[in-house]
């Protein structure tokens, strides 16, 4: 029986996207994304809040996808994709792991963009693109 590797993640964007452009024509995409959970202490009472970082990684339409999006750091984005482990060589010759979320769509739920009125940010109206490789956007 197979198993099922889906991740649903809800954050902001910790970094404009990384785009790379490989041979063959094969467009890349990489970001941090960050999703915060607030809890109450049992003990003191006090709201607390934990935040966690996902390597993002997108590929081919979905990473020109992005690109055409104007995805910028702080943006709140909602995407679907799978978890993989990924082994590889640093410069010592050490074998290393990353964790990485393989988006298959992604929608931007709102653009934080530095427009100053009185010193304030101004988050824009929410602005809705997705893209999809084989998933349907939601």
């Amino acid at each position: 029986m197979g198993g099922v590797n889906k991740v649903i993640l809800l954050g902001n964007a910790g970094k404009d996207p990384d785009i790379r452009h490989l041979e063959g024509g094969v467009t890349v995409a990489g970001f941090p994304l960050a999703t915060t959970e607030s809890f109450r202490d049992k003990n003191t009472k006090e709201k607390r809040e934990q935040t966690e970082w996902h390597n993002i990684v997108m590929w081919r339409a979905l990473a020109e996808s992005v690109e055409k999006s104007e995805l910028k750091k702080g943006d709140r984005v909602y995407l679907e994709g799978k978890i993989r482990t990924r082994k590889w060589q640093d410069k010592e010759g050490n074998q290393r792991f990353t964790v990485e979320i393989v988006a298959d769509t992604f929608t931007i739920i709102n653009r934080k963009r530095d427009k100053a009125q009185d010193g304030a940010i101004v988050t824009d109206a929410p602005a809705v693109e997705s893209a999809g490789s084989d998933i349907a956007s939601f």
